[in-house]
């Protein structure tokens, strides 16, 4: 099923949105930096999982092993949290500019801002400061 494209040429359809039929089709422009955003999150979740690898299995030091596996494993749970929720936003923020409706409140920002700090003080107890 197609419908007229907004912006563009009269008679000129494109693929409607499966994620969210309502409304209309944004200026790509949002779009794509919607995509954007989400793609540096995703870079973000990828960092967080290759700093929990990194501590859990390559750091070594004079602590017992297991709190270096419960901090990269905390890296990696966060990880995880971040490219979930790079998704679920990317799609609430695309759902909100096809309705032409305020965009969601900035969750993601919370959760990395309390998980890097809970990340940097385990890595601060670790290395002994």
């Amino acid at each position: 099923m197609t419908r007229e494209s907004h912006g563009s040429a009269p008679g000129t359809t494109l693929p409607q949105c499966h994620d969210d039929e309502s409304g209309r089709e944004p200026d790509y422009r949002f779009t794509l930096a919607n995509e954007r955003t989400f793609l540096a999150w995703i870079r973000t979740a990828f960092a967080l999982l290759a700093g929990g690898v990194a501590v859990g299995q390559l750091f070594t030091g004079e602590l017992d092993p297991i709190t270096h596996r419960i901090l990269g494993g905390g890296c990696v749970v966060l990880a995880v949290f971040v490219a979930v929720g790079a998704f679920l936003r990317w799609r609430q923020v695309q759902a909100a500019m096809r309705r032409d409706g305020p965009l969601p409140g900035p969750v993601m920002v919370k959760l990395m801002v309390g998980g890097v700090l809970v990340a940097a003080v385990g890595c601060a107890l670790l290395i002994g400061l």
